[in-house]
């Protein structure tokens, strides 16, 4: 009986390690808890989602909207090093002045209590074509040029072919209204999921990332990116076939990202009859501009340039 007794004791003052390492892990917290009581939980920190105007212009021609991939935010992820603010709010209002400029920004990676977003690929999409439909609503048949990096260049051809084919006419205006697409980075084909899964989340900035799969949030499979891959590009051709936009431009990174190699290969990020254009940077900085003497800059102003300008010549 003393033994038992004895055993029930160290039970209750040893620490299991076992137990110590399988409690649920949660990030920090990015705000300070203004509860009253220390047993209430501190707040879930807010991600900037949803559309964000950085340059507004009434009598604006075009819509320029740029869509994140999942390693960033509708701002940091095209905020380049040292800078206080993105590109397209500082470097892009100078050389487009008659165009509002959009970031739209989802919550792709960000941890809450240890649990990453469970929204898929298409409610991703789905958020976004609701959400610029809604910007938009004074001026629905505006065109409208989107730039998209990695990912979420997926994220985009998924919203446009929902509104493709969308009962509802009203959010049938984006597809209608497309007139160019810029593709930074994106992954067309190959088997880059099993590559991505590959890489560690720390190099590609998901520090926030915990016991979850960097592609996790998509909840989907090769097979069904394939049948998006497949109906975009097909549309796309259809379009083009009747001398009707949208226009796309394919860029792709020139540098390996250091321990990883490159993200996404030229192969990968271009298509075949389509223009490719390198930027000498990895997969994470081929979005930082820090100075519009860059010529990754010129070469991406170029193309909204030639597209905003064939507009103008329409009206």
């Amino acid at each position: 009986m003393d033994r038992i007794l004895t055993r029930l004791k160290r039970r209750k003052t040893t620490r299991d390690p076992l137990q110590e390492t399988s409690r649920p892990l949660t990030p920090p917290q990015e705000h300070t808890n203004t509860g009253t009581g220390p047993s209430e939980n501190p707040p879930i920190p807010s991600f900037p989602d949803g559309v964000k105007v950085l340059q507004d212009c009434p009598d604006a021609n075009v819509d320029i909207c740029f869509v994140h991939g999942l390693t960033g935010d509708r701002e940091s992820t095209w905020t380049a090093d040292g800078q206080s603010a993105s590109w397209p709010e500082t470097l892009l209002p100078p050389k487009l002045e008659k165009t509002r400029i959009l970031t739209y920004g989802y919550d792709a990676y960000i941890v809450r209590k240890g649990v990453a977003s469970s929204n898929r690929l298409i409610d991703h999409a789905t958020n976004l074509l609701n959400d610029l439909t809604t910007d938009r609503v004074n001026a629905p048949s505006r065109p409208i040029i989107f730039v998209a990096h990695s990912l979420g260049g997926l994220v985009c051809k998924q919203a446009i072919l929902l509104s493709r084919n969308h009962p509802e006419t009203h959010l049938r205006d984006i597809f209608n209204c497309t007139i160019g697409i810029i593709f930074m980075g994106t992954p067309h084909r190959g088997a880059w999921m099993a590559d991505w899964a590959k890489i560690p989340a720390s190099a590609l900035g998901l520090v926030k990332s915990i016991n979850k799969s960097l592609l996790e949030i998509l909840q989907t499979n090769d097979q069904a990116l394939e049948l998006i891959q497949v109906s975009f590009w097909s549309m796309i051709r259809e379009r083009q076939k009747a001398n009707q936009p949208p226009e796309v431009t394919c860029f792709f990174e020139e540098l390996p990202l250091p321990g990883v190699g490159k993200v996404v290969s030229k192969e990968s990020a271009t298509l075949e009859g389509y223009n490719p254009i390198t930027i000498r940077a990895n997969h994470r900085d081929m979005v930082k501009f820090a100075s519009a003497e860059e010529s990754g800059f010129k070469r991406l102003l170029g193309e909204l340039v030639r597209w905003v300008s064939q507009v103008g010549k329409e009206n």
